[in-house]
This record gives C-alpha cells, sequence and structure tokens, in this order.
C-alpha cells in the first residue's frame, strides 16, 4: 500500500489506540503519554503513514521547506539564531518553518518526537534540544536530514561552540584580574542531559581548581532576572562571599548585577561580574561576556543542511568564542 493510502484508521489498528490518539500523538504529543506516543508512532513508522494534508506537500519537488526548532520564546538568542538561518535561506530560496520548544532545561521532547510524522518537511535544525536517541534513529529512518546546533548527536551533523572552553575563558579573565574565589549561577535544570551550562560550569571549574575546593561555589536560578537576582543572594550573602560570579548567560548576570546594587556593593570594586552570549542585555548594562556567534550559527546550520542532502558522512563545526570585555570586571 502506498504511504499517502495509509489511513489514520490502518494506524489506529496497528497500535491498538483509538483514531483521536493517534490523532493527537500526532498533532498534540502533549496530550499522550510517552508509552502511547512511541507505540503510535512505531506504528506509522512501520506503516509509512504521512497524514493527509502533508502527504500532498509532500509531493512538491524542489521547493526545500526546512524546519527550525528551538526554545525561541525562553532564550531571546535562538531569535538571533534564527535570523541567520533566515537570511541564508532567502538567498537559497528555501521555505522555513519555525517551532517554538520549550527550554531543554525543564522538559523533554514531546513535540520533536512528532516531527518526521508530518512529511511536510525536507530537512531540519534542531538548535539548543537534545535529541533523544530513540527520536533521532527514527528521524534517520525517516530520511529527514537532520542538523543539530548547541546540543550533542551521535547521528547528526552538528553546529556548536566549545562551551568547555568558553568557562575557561571566562575563568582566565577573572583569574588574571587577582579573582581565587568565585560565584557560578546557572539555571536550575529539571532534565537529565549535559546542558550548555554543565559544560561551561566544567571548563570555569578546572582553571580555578588550583585555589582549592572552595574556589568556586555554586547556585541555580529560573530563567529569569528576577530568579537571578534572588538566587545570586545565597552567593553575595555568605560569610566568604566570593569576589567574583559568572552566570551562565547574560540575562542572569543582570539578575547578579541588581542583586549586588540591593547590597550596596560597587561593581567591579567590591564585586566582578560575568555574563555569556553578549546580547543586548550585556551592552546595556557594560557587562563583560562571552560573545558567540549566533547569527553564523544559522547560517552555518542551513548552509551543512544544504550541502550535505541528508548524506551519511558526520561532521562537527565548531565556531569561535571571543571574550569581551567590559566595566564590570
Amino acid at each position: 500500500m502506498q504511504p499517502d493510502r495509509i489511513t489514520i484508521y490502518e494506524v489506529a489498528e496497528r497500535a491498538g489506540v483509538s483514531i483521536s490518539t493517534v490523532s493527537n500523538a500526532v498533532n498534540r504529543p502533549e496530550r499522550v503519554s510517552a508509552a502511547t506516543r512511541q507505540r503510535v508512532l512505531a506504528a506509522a513508522d512501520e506503516l509509512g503513514f504521512v497524514p493527509k494534508v502533508q502527504a500532498m506537500d509532500l509531493a512538491r519537488k524542489g521547493t526545500g521547506r526546512i524546519g527550525v526548532m528551538a526554545p525561541f520564546t525562553s532564550y531571546p538568542s535562538f531569535l538571533r539564531r534564527l535570523a541567520g538561518v533566515l537570511g541564508a535561506a532567502h538567498a537559497a530560496g528555501t521555505e522555513i518553518v519555525a517551532f517554538d520548544h520549550e527550554s531543554a532545561a525543564s522538559t523533554s521532547s514531546p513535540t520533536l518526537a512528532s516531527m518526521p510524522i508530518h512529511g511536510r518537511l525536507d530537512g531540519l535544525i534542531v538548535m539548543g534540544l537534545g535529541i533523544e536517541q530513540d527520536i533521532a534513529e527514527r528521524f534517520h529512518r525517516r530520511g529527514l536530514p537532520t542538523v543539530a546546533v548547541d546540543a550533542a548527536s551521535d547521528l547528526f551533523s552538528r553546529v556548536v561552540v566549545d562551551d568547555v572552553e568558553g568557562g575557561r575563558c571566562a575563568a582566565r579573565h577573572l583569574v588574571a584580574r587577582g579573582h581565587t574565589r568565585c560565584g557560578y549561577l546557572l539555571e536550575h535544570q529539571v532534565a537529565d542531559y549535559r546542558s550548555q551550562a554543565i559544560e561551561r560550569l566544567t571548563g570555569f571549574t578546572e582553571v580555578m581548581a588550583p585555589f582549592g575546593p572552595a574556589a568556586v561555589v555554586t547556585a541555580t536560578s529560573d530563567n529569569s532576572v528576577d530568579g537571578a537576582r534572588a538566587a545570586a543572594a545565597q552567593l553575595l550573602d555568605r560569610p566568604d562571599r566570593p569576589t567574583a560570579v559568572m552566570a551562565h548567560h547574560d540575562l542572569l548576570a543582570v539578575g547578579v548585577l541588581l542583586a549586588a546594587r540591593d547590597r550596596g556593593l560597587r561593581v567591579p570594586q567590591d564585586l566582578a561580574v560575568m555574563g555569556f552570549d553578549d546580547g543586548e542585555s550585556a551592552a546595556a548594562a557594560d557587562l563583560t561576556t562571552v560573545r558567540q556567534p549566533f547569527e553564523e550559527s544559522g547560517r552555518a546550520a542551513l548552509r551543512l543542511l544544504l550541502e550535505s542532502g541528508g548524506t551519511a558522512v558526520r561532521t562537527t563545526t565548531v565556531l569561535d568564542l571571543e571574550l569581551v570585555p567590559r566595566s564590570t570586571t
């Protein structure tokens, strides 16, 4: 039977569920349990099911429709990556479809799980989200060319920065200014994956290790200025208060600056503060930070996807980071 003639009824029968459950697994995966979703998607894979509307799109030739999935509303930096994708896509005559996703720090990937079923994409760029192994294998079986940006993958090509080296870079900058007791503020993580924050903390701690086990103290925050402001209290109210604080990204660093002001601490005389990313908030706060090439990462991901054509060759493109010293250190 041709894939475009497979109906939702056949999928429901194969999976042993109702047609409404199949519909939810494909279109609203958050409404279906992980076990049921996996059973439905496995049945759809076995049958080669593509929803009828998307099957018409699948017959299109040469259009080039690329999906980009990222936590856009959680982190504005991903909008800058998307801008890079869009600029490159315009030049290539490629259509881009953006999909928002919750922060990977607080959720798994239910929406990502059903993406290949839609059949309306010629390729996929996944940014800042861990691709679970079974989902990655489904993408691979479905023949969906995929590139991961700022994420680990054993199957797909990647565009990344060296976050461990980024942490080292920040720590070396602070050590050069005489700081041997530092705080590190990272986002609270629920999901079980090795995030960029953990990678940066690893590099940061490595450089600080010669100064003893108490050279780095950590605190966690939600992803907001107010949350970082409150969490910074755990660092700044210690009797052995650190002389410098590194934050996982610029927005959290702004919260640290506000917490320092609340306590009458002068920056950088009493407390040095650093961020990561070099977004608009860093420029506004005159914040020392480590710059990521966001737009370039988006351009590089699309270029890699279009040039590879879904071949089995897996590559890793590592983009450079740059220290941007400003008044907060």
